[in-house]
């Protein structure tokens, strides 16, 4: 009997020395936040906004890894792919869940192969014209486009982009025949509307807060199902004229399929944690993201109801990509 507990204790003991062990290695791992777009984006400005903080959260070295192409479906499918040993992403919706529909082939499946982690916040978009436009609201807007069908164009980021599929999906449902004119940026897109080459733009809020007062230009409404807290005094499209319309994408951190569920906890608590600090809300602020905390399994719900709207919104749009 004495020697079959000295054997019992002696695996416990080495047992519970394996998991400090391991507990010790995870520890020391360096965690990989994987940009799938170039630096000075806006996920990269969020990836490296956050990475310092959650670093001290983690207690573990966190480095941010760009890897952009196609879109943002390379850097995408490198984290579809990896371990599971730390690498994670910093996913929005405006690419993450649209990819899912707009190309043809995906050599990832946006949904199962991916782990919800922890939501980060949402950002809204801004219906912009050219002042000689004649239209105050979204509504007098869909009135003088019908009144003159093909004769308008807008301006976006390219096809496929956030600002070519949101304002894909406002005429798509407003019925109205509106020219497309793909750029390269969002920026230039804007100066398309400012010098009159372009009547229209739906642009990203934070991009759209330093025109409020220029006179160059109209800001008709928010893209997002509530107003946005930085043009508060702005009504929301389906307010304006469009009612059912909306566009806004959220920002998260996704991982591999196979995380493993004490990890994606201990990652969505730190995120948590960041989302009550003055200095991360004010750096969340500066990129007009309105902050919202989530459980891993509410993120999930919101990723699957999202997917499915951002198909309707793709399809709305009449966009692929081979």
């Amino acid at each position: 009997m004495i020697q079959r507990r000295e054997i019992l204790t002696s695996s416990l003991g080495m047992a519970m020395l394996s998991a400090v062990g391991l507990a010790q290695a995870q520890s020391t791992k360096t965690v990989r936040i994987v940009v799938p777009f170039a630096s000075s984006g806006v996920q990269d400005t969020l990836a490296r906004a956050l990475s310092q903080e959650m670093g001290v959260a983690l207690g573990q070295t966190v480095i941010v890894e760009n890897r952009p192409g196609a879109g943002g479906t390379v850097g995408t499918g490198y984290v579809a792919r990896a371990e599971a040993d730390g690498t994670v992403m910093v996913a929005a919706a405006a690419s993450h869940n649209i990819a899912g529909s707009l190309y043809t082939k995906l050599a990832y499946d946006p949904q199962k192969d991916f782990t919800p982690l922890a939501h980060i916040g949402s950002a809204s978009y801004v219906l912009m014209v050219n002042p000689d436009v004649p239209a105050k609201t979204a509504a007098e807007f869909i009135r003088y486009a019908k009144a003159n069908p093909g004769k308008m164009n807008y301006a976006s980021a390219g096809v496929g982009s956030a600002t070519h599929l949101a304002m894909a999906y406002f005429t798509g449902l407003a019925g109205i025949d509106v020219v497309h004119i793909p750029l390269k940026a969002t920026g230039e897109a804007i100066n398309e509307v400012l010098s009159g080459r372009a009547q229209a733009v739906i642009a990203a809020s934070i991009g759209a807060l330093a025109f409020a007062k220029d006179s160059r230009v109209r800001l008709l409404g928010v893209t997002s199902p509530q107003r946005s807290k930085y043009l508060p005094d702005l009504p929301t499209i389906a307010e304006s004229g469009l009612p059912g319309y909306q566009f806004d994408s959220w920002f998260g951190f996704l991982g591999p399929a196979a995380i493993p569920a004490a990890e994606a906890n201990r990652i969505n608590a730190a995120v948590s944690k960041l989302l009550k600090d003055p200095v991360v809300l004010a750096r969340l602020d500066k990129q007009g993201i309105e902050p919202r905390d989530m459980s891993n399994a509410d993120f999930s719900k919101l990723l699957a109801a999202d997917y499915v709207r951002m198909a309707q919104v793709v399809k709305a749009s009449g966009a692929k990509i081979d």
